[in-house]
């Protein structure tokens, strides 16, 4: 996979390129007809179902979608961010539910790249090469009963024995967590962990102690599993530290840019196909000859919408942009998210209300694209801590 030629404007200056090439826009027609002809005819069934098919996994590695950004010497597609952007924007504006693209998407876009990007030639072969094959699933561990947006506070802790280390303690809200094969887990390897403190260690599903204490219910996301995990004297060794000890919360933060950018391309999408069904309600509404007036708010209210979505789109489209040259991102990406997630639930609330009736709302499923949607602004960061983010750019 190669990217597009750039654009030179008259000045020789170079130009800002869209974030998608030719190339992008064919996987994206890929994976929205993967996602049409695969996913969607099921997604009810594996809502009521609590969870989705484990061969998801296997079926999404056969056409290489969990591999687009690594590379093909570890089973990848040798892509890039950008292909992996439009795997994240396309299975929500295709018509995935929530909880299918959270269970696919965690895989891909949380759990897998820190082991790409801080993890040994051996932690490579073992964890990620399965992985990208569909034949391990992978789930990341940081949040905690106790410690949610404040990483630093994280109170599971590893402690120090010949030949690795034990760990102690609890996640929660750990997407993936009933069914993952390997958790890529923040520990405290310090007794007052906080910023200097922290590490990871990859701990494995078959480890003594390890144990899935519950699966929770949720609001949406109802297709992905989501657990609440404990650890009892669970004996991880020296080989599965994930980077430098102490120095797992920098991990954290850089993982942190591109998690809060997918979730931001999802809103993005999601709002697309929330678009798109609001226009094709009007144009049903207008052929069973409805009033003027009523046509007119939907109109008007339909025109919001698209507004939000592109606003939306254009914010995160931009940070995608800066994020691949490498430049710095964090107010960039923290716009975006902001942004899309509150609203994503502005626009699927609109529609629920444009849509009305129940049937309307089962049939295109807008009901279940409220509920999904409403984790956004408190998932990766809530918006509280997105503001205090921003805020602290702007020098205040």
């Amino acid at each position: 996979m190669t990217a597009g030629p750039a654009i030179v404007r008259d000045s020789g200056e170079r130009a800002l390129l869209p974030p998608f090439t030719d190339e992008h826009e064919q996987l994206r027609e890929t994976i929205a007809r993967w996602v049409r002809t695969e996913i969607a005819p099921h997604v009810d069934e594996w809502e009521a179902a609590r969870q989705f098919p484990r061969e998801l996994y296997t079926r999404a590695a056969e056409l290489g979608f969990l591999g687009l950004k690594y590379p093909v010497e570890l089973g990848g597609q040798g892509g890039d961010y950008v292909h992996d952007a439009v795997w994240a924007e396309e299975l929500a504006a295709a018509g995935a539910s929530g909880g299918v693209g959270a269970g696919l998407g965690a895989h891909t876009g949380i759990a897998t790249p820190p082991v790409f990007r801080f993890g040994t030639a051996d932690q490579r072969e073992r964890f990620l090469r399965p992985a990208i094959a569909g034949r391990k699933i992978a789930a990341l561990g940081i949040t905690e009963p106790g410690a949610g947006s404040d990483v630093a506070s994280i109170r599971t802790e590893a402690r120090r024995v010949e030949g690795g280390y034990v760990v102690n303690g609890a996640k929660t809200f750990i997407t993936n967590g009933v069914r993952a094969d390997f958790l890529v887990c923040a520990v405290k390897t310090t007794p007052d962990g906080g910023h200097q403190g922290i590490s990871f260690l990859i701990l494995e599903r078959e480890m003594p102690g390890y144990e899935v204490a519950r699966k929770l219910e949720k609001m949406g996301w109802h297709s992905s599993d989501t657990a609440e995990l404990s650890f009892t004297d669970v004996e991880v060794p020296e080989e599965n530290l994930l980077g430098d000890e102490n120095r797992g919360f920098y991990l954290i933060m850089e993982n942190f840019a591109w998690e809060r950018l997918l979730m931001a391309l999802g809103a993005v999408g999601a709002m697309r196909r929330l678009l798109e069904v609001a226009i094709s309600y009007a144009g049903e509404r207008q052929a069973f000859g409805r009033s003027i007036g009523s046509l007119q708010a939907i109109r008007h209210k339909i025109a919001e919408i698209g507004v939000q979505a592109e606003v939306g789109r254009a914010l995160t489209y931009h940070a995608l942009r800066r994020f691949v040259a490498g430049e710095e991102t964090i107010a960039d990406v923290t716009k975006a998210k902001l942004y899309t997630q509150r609203a994503c639930v502005e626009v699927a609330d609109e529609v629920v209300h444009i849509l009305g009736g129940y049937g309307y709302m089962r049939e295109y499923g807008v009901e279940r694209a409220l509920r999904d949607a409403r984790l956004g602004p408190i998932g990766g960061g809530t918006d509280e801590v997105m503001k205090e983010i921003l805020g602290k750019q702007l020098g205040l």
